[in-house]
């Protein structure tokens, strides 16, 4: 080697498993007498933490537009379609059931709610960044929460649902109900992934940081390498017509990062996923709040 290398954004990973992302700079070594290079001066600097503030940086400032634009699609279909929600209701009160008319209103109206479950999470996508009441939040107890409404849904599936929660847990400062849809999204997508039966275990834990951590680990069929890095993406969906809309991930995106926490996932095909959500306890907000005063 003669002459200066550079390797930028290398991905890579530590024994235990942590991801890392490297500069590398290679540069050669030689002795005043020498012409020859004498060795190499290697210098590796560890860029990890810089490039995922710049991914959140680019990832909120498209998801500030779009929740723009989102919002005001949302309120100019909702007045057409209370319309119609309401028209086809009188209807079907007009007409009895042994009807035939009656069965094709009664399409109507699932399709006009399909409808009004897609406006409402485009609204919630676009609230995202709104006033939200905050408290200190028992995660294990939201989880257990999430876990009651869906559980049928999963046995349903065929899926199992595994519990490792952390004794203990410090609480973060958060709002629950915004977090359970979190959760929710994550487990139902987790859900999908598994089509022939299998496992989702959820996760709980925290480190000696002012951090809590809770991990969706499912072994689904995976997200292809192409698609990792546009599965945040508002209206992106790999699930087939009618069965997603493409917000969840964006609307989860959002109220993470409102919660001051961070979102990841660990993706492969056929190995898998794992999505971590790492939010600040409410005592380390509590330290900062108080020296920032």
């Amino acid at each position: 080697m003669s002459e200066l290398r550079n390797i930028y954004k290398l991905h890579t990973a530590t024994r235990r498993g942590r991801t890392l992302i490297l500069n590398i700079s290679l540069a050669p070594l030689k002795r005043a007498d020498e012409k020859a290079p004498g060795g190499a001066l290697v210098v590796l600097e560890d860029v990890t933490a810089r490039v995922r503030l710049e991914e959140q940086l680019q990832q909120r400032e498209k998801l500030s537009s779009i929740g723009l634009l989102a919002a005001g699609v949302a309120h100019e279909i909702n007045t057409p379609l209370t319309g119609v929600s309401s028209y086809t209701q009188m209807l079907l009160g007009m007409l009895a059931e042994a009807d035939p008319k009656h069965s094709l209103l009664q399409k109507i109206r699932r399709q006009t709610d399909r409808a009004t479950g897609i406006v409402n999470n485009l609204l919630n996508f676009s609230r995202t960044g709104g006033v939200t009441e905050f408290a200190e939040v028992d995660l294990n107890r939201v989880l257990d929460d999430t876990l009651q409404l869906l559980e049928p849904q999963f046995r349903q599936s065929g899926v199992e649902l595994a519990r490792e929660y952390a004794e203990d847990l410090p609480h973060v400062y958060g709002n629950a109900g915004k977090l359970q849809q979190v959760f929710t999204n994550l487990l139902l997508n987790a859900r999908d992934a598994i089509p022939d039966g299998g496992r989702v275990r959820l996760r709980t834990l925290s480190d000696d940081r002012d951090l809590v951590t809770v991990e969706v680990v499912d072994t689904g069929i995976g997200i292809a390498p192409e698609n990792v890095a546009r599965i945040y993406d508002p209206f992106f969906t790999t699930k087939g017509v009618g069965r997603g809309t493409g917000l969840g991930l964006a609307v989860s995106y959002g109220i993470v990062q409102e919660h001051s926490g961070h979102i990841s996932v660990e993706s492969a095909p056929g190995r898998g996923t794992t999505f971590r959500i790492t939010l600040p306890t409410a005592g380390a907000r509590s330290r900062l709040q108080a020296a920032s005063d």
